[in-house]
């Protein structure tokens, strides 16, 4: 097969991978060009001629990786992401490992020099023979390969894509020289876009069976809600008013419930609420049930003798991997999360006697008061309301959920962001739309996913809420909203600080040190690129902010919220997770 340039009546191997793109209804790739992937650049120019598939540029291999990342949350496509040899591929490796640790489905395509250079001291080669990527990238990604021969090219892309688009999906790896990347080809398959991403779901119905029986011989129930819910946030609140049960979810199993639902008791875990932990640690519950849990560290307090890992517990998942983490539990089961609460409420439909969970449960499901009504308890509530100057972060959280838009797609990044936003951030959506990335925790995934997002053609509002520490590791990316007029706001919370590391040495009486950052008018640095910048220092200026305005600007805003550098925030237990010097699941 020759390696010249393709002949007009032909196709390169880069044209053939973007027809199984395009057919899949991918919109964009994402990534930084260089010499070893411009055969696939070439490509990508002539399909961005004719409609098809664009070259979205990032600034950093890494933010290229978060913005397809970003992108695949909001649309439920294929995020792909591109990058040339050596170091561009090697930059890509936190953006993959963090798609890879919260299952986002992406394929990630790394050039290599040509064969013949392999191993000859080439410049960026990254081939087994020199810094081998191919690795680097097997300990994150779900599929991994190196294309050594032309006829490889088209089974291995569509294993990559097999393994990506079916549940428990992920990230897919494949490595193709350059010399491949040019290489003609003439008879291409017939691609059947439907069987690539038909996923295919373990279905057990005998333990479907007994966890029916499970919840009809049980007159306490509480529910836990993980990520893995997505699709299911209304079924599952509707099981929870049949049988009366309160419910709790995980720091990022939030996102697929009304927060402001009478019988939700708030966050478990990280950041949360002692209303949830109420729920979960209450002595006469009969039975726990976890729906869509991975039950990792930040989702359990750190394992930390949890009553939610007990005999208690009944895990439903649609991973078979989840379960290795609740060998303890009652009951397995597995399949399609929708479709066993579907089941559920099936069931709780047809059998009267599901009654007596309304009747003998009620007082089980009183919740305590709080400010509004609320049945989540929340840390300091008077500071939510607090006028103050700094600006108390638990004031900007909790009335930034009352002054967004209702279709408002909120980033936000990892560090003290997460804290406050887990527990003061409540809203009723329960679409997905709160996005937060805590398999790998990432500093700088919300910036260039929320740019990523803000490509979707269907997208809405969106806002990105970033420390400064994360800010200043990717301020560069947003350019890119700004060369293609997206209208992302992003709010960077500025205190001077690697916050959560002050904090938490603080906490956890450990020695102060390298948490001080210098002081930056984050706006004025957006100003310098040609952004709109805006600073916020007090109460009023934040009531100020026209939020409608800014998601239908011409392009993106950064606002500099000086807050509070001396609020702690609600983090105590990941402290006492670290300081313990071995954790087990179960205690």
């Amino acid at each position: 097969m020759s390696t010249d340039e393709p002949k007009k009546d032909s196709q390169s191997f880069a044209d053939v991978i973007l027809c199984y793109l395009e057919a899949l209804g991918v919109e964009y790739i994402f990534g930084v060009p260089g010499g070893a992937i411009e055969p696939l650049y070439n490509s990508l120019a002539k399909t961005g001629r004719k409609g098809g598939i664009k070259a979205i540029v990032a600034r950093h291999e890494c933010g290229a990786a978060f913005m397809a990342d970003g992108y695949a949350r909001e649309t439920g496509k294929l995020g792909v992401v591109c990058s040339t040899t050596g170091p561009g591929a090697t930059n890509l490796i936190t953006g993959v490992a963090s798609a890879h640790s919260d299952r986002v489905p992406m394929l990630v395509i790394t050039a290599q020099t040509p064969l013949p250079k392999f191993g000859r001291k080439s410049l960026q080669d990254s081939s087994c023979a020199a810094i081998d990527v191919v690795s680097m990238f097997r300990h994150c990604t779900s599929f991994n390969t190196l294309v050594s021969h032309p006829q490889q090219v088209e089974n291995k892309l569509i294993s990559a894509l097999m393994t990506a688009l079916r549940t428990p999906k992920g990230t897919a790896h494949i490595s193709i020289p350059s010399d491949i990347l040019r290489a003609e080809v003439f008879q291409p398959r017939d691609i059947k876009a439907n069987r690539l991403q038909q996923d295919l779901s373990l279905s057990d119905q005998d333990s479907l069976e007994q966890m029916l029986i499970e919840i009809h011989n049980s007159k306490r129930i509480a529910l836990f809600l993980g990520d893995g819910c997505r699709g299911a946030g209304n079924q599952i609140q509707e099981i929870a008013e049949k049988l009366n049960a309160p419910f709790v979810t995980g720091p990022m199993g939030k996102r697929w419930i009304d927060e402001t639902h009478p019988m939700y008791r708030g966050v478990y875990g990280f950041a949360g609420h002692e209303s949830a932990k109420a729920t979960i640690h209450n002595t006469d519950l009969d039975l726990v049930i976890a729906i869509g849990a991975q039950l990792g560290e930040l989702g359990t307090s750190g394992w930390l003798e949890s009553p939610l890992l007990s005999e208690k517990l009944i895990h439903v998942d649609s991973t078979p991997e989840h379960f290795t983490r609740s060998p303890m539990a009652r009951l397995h089961v597995c399949g399609k999360i929708p479709e066993i609460a579907q089941r559920v409420i099936q069931s709780l439909n047809k059998a009267e006697h599901w009654a007596h969970h309304r009747e003998k449960n009620i007082h089980f499901m009183s919740p305590a008061t709080n400010i509004n009504n609320s049945p989540t308890s929340l840390l300091e509530p008077e500071k939510c309301f607090a006028n103050s100057v700094p600006l108390k972060p638990q004031k900007l959280f909790y009335q930034l959920a009352k002054m967004l838009p209702q279709e408002t797609r909120v980033h936000v990044d990892a560090g003290n962001a997460w804290s406050w936003a887990t527990h003061y951030y409540q809203r009723k959506d329960s679409k997905g739309l709160y996005r937060i990335a805590m398999g790998f925790g990432s500093m700088g995934w919300a910036i260039s996913s929320a740019i990523g997002a803000r490509f979707a053609k269907d997208s809405g509002p969106t806002l990105c809420i970033t420390g400064d520490g994360s800010y200043l590791m990717s301020a560069q990316e947003i350019t890119v909203a700004a060369q293609h007029n997206l209208p992302v706001v992003i709010l960077v919370l500025n205190d001077a600080a690697l916050g959560m590391v002050k904090h938490g040495q603080k906490l956890g009486n450990a020695e102060p040190i390298g948490y001080e950052l210098n002081h930056v008018s984050y706006a004025d640095l957006a100003e310098s690129m040609g952004i709109r910048g805006i600073t916020v220092k007090t109460p009023g200026e934040l009531a100020d902010i026209d939020w409608s305005g800014l998601f239908k600007a011409d392009g993106p805003t950064l606002i500099d919220a000086i807050i509070d550098p001396d609020e702690i925030p609600p983090m105590g237990e990941r402290v006492k997770g670290l300081a313990q010097a071995s954790a087990t699941p179960g205690g």
